[in-house]
């Protein structure tokens, strides 16, 4: 049996009557630039969310970038960032020129909010809070420290998409939120897209601007903006997974809960959920101490694709070495990154095929050399 890391179609295939009626309804409309579907969905997203502004934009990227570009953080600023987050984290601050500054993970794999404060710095001007795999990070120690020391608090909430912190959806406890709609993440668009959301108006308003090249009225250019405009096709589609976000999450929510029932041995370590938060279960992502490699090649070898998220934390990368880092600056990260492993994990995925991945990963023997 061949098992996919992930499977997009099977998402597609549970209600592609759907997606094809939206998209046929679109493309006849003749509108396809910031038109009544983008509309309706930041409306349909904000209420989900529980902010009062949701502003469309061209991917989780841009609206990193420009919700710090438009809280004023630039060049000489730093911005505290979990030290395993994906590096599209770290370049929505470094895309407006501040600087990351590491925090390392906790055993939730998101930053360790206790360990925050010891690094503010008079230029800390933001906390990015990436709430990584689709679990919250702890909001309210964030919060709490953001409030001492007057900063901004931005969330990343590309993974999380529907789930909670002390009931409240994630996207809605900061200043900002910033979503990504590519295609594997919890209500994936077709394509590229994203959004930020807000509860300050003025923000919003900025930012509606600021996406359509810094104008409102056309051929009058306000500000020096971006092309980044979520397009109507994406908008609707996304309208459509929008009804079904709380099945796809009920269904991920099940999967991950045989994952915990099933999965057993000393070999690995099951993901642990932060008493306060719930997940949407973006990835199930195990821990595999000194045989990660050797479980991903024995589960490849059995018709079982895995993906390793992240295999090279920022600090190390290539695109960062003029942060100046070197390996051991961050042992957790380090650490984590040589033994995280994502299982199968997909809406539409089968009883069977899973039972294969827990029966192959319980069969696994590390070498003990």
């Amino acid at each position: 049996m061949q098992i996919l890391a992930n499977d997009l179609k099977r998402q597609y295939g549970l209600h592609a009557a759907e997606y094809e009626a939206k998209a046929l309804e679109v493309l006849r409309g003749g509108w396809y630039i910031l038109g009544k579907e983008v509309e309706a969905f930041e409306r349909e997203w904000a209420a989900m969310v529980g902010a009062r502004f949701c502003v469309g934009l061209a991917s989780g990227l841009d609206a990193l970038w420009i919700a710090f570009r438009l809280l004023g953080i630039g060049a000489g600023d730093e911005v505290i960032v979990a030290s395993n987050a994906y590096i599209a984290c770290v370049m929505g601050i470094t895309i407006n020129g501040a600087a990351p500054v590491f925090v390392e993970p906790d055993e939730y794999d998101n930053i360790d909010a206790a360990a925050i404060e010891a690094a503010v710095t008079p230029r800390t001007r933001a906390i990015l809070a990436v709430h990584l795999y689709g679990q919250s990070c702890d909001m309210d120690t964030i919060g709490a420290v953001a409030r001492r020391h007057g900063l901004k608090v931005v969330e990343d909430c590309a993974q999380s998409h529907g789930n909670h912190w002390r009931g409240r959806v994630v996207g809605s406890l900061g200043d900002v939120g910033c979503f990504s709609f590519y295609p594997t993440k919890g209500c994936g668009a077709f394509g590229d897209a994203g959004c930020i959301t807000t509860n300050d108006p003025d923000l919003a308003d900025r930012a509606r601007v600021f996406r359509n090249y810094g104008s409102r009225v056309r051929y009058q250019n306000e500000v020096v903006g971006a092309n980044s405009r979520l397009d109507e096709l994406q908008a609707g589609l996304l309208r459509v997974k929008l009804t079904h976000l709380e099945e796809f999450n009920a269904e991920r929510r099940r999967l991950a809960a045989r994952y915990d029932a099933g999965l057993r041995g000393d070999t690995l370590r099951k993901p642990r959920i932060r008493p306060g938060a719930d997940s949407s279960w973006h990835q199930y992502v195990v821990h595999l101490p000194g045989c990660r490699d050797a479980m991903a090649a024995y589960l490849k070898e059995q018709g079982i694709g895995t993906i390793i998220h992240y295999p090279i934390p920022p600090h190390l990368s290539q695109a960062y070495a003029y942060l100046g880092h070197k390996r051991g600056d961050f042992p957790i990260a380090e650490r984590y990154a040589a033994e995280v492993l994502s299982l199968p994990m997909y809406n539409g995925m089968t009883e069977a095929e899973q039972d294969c991945v827990i029966e192959a990963v319980n069969r696994f023997v590390p070498d003990k050399k």
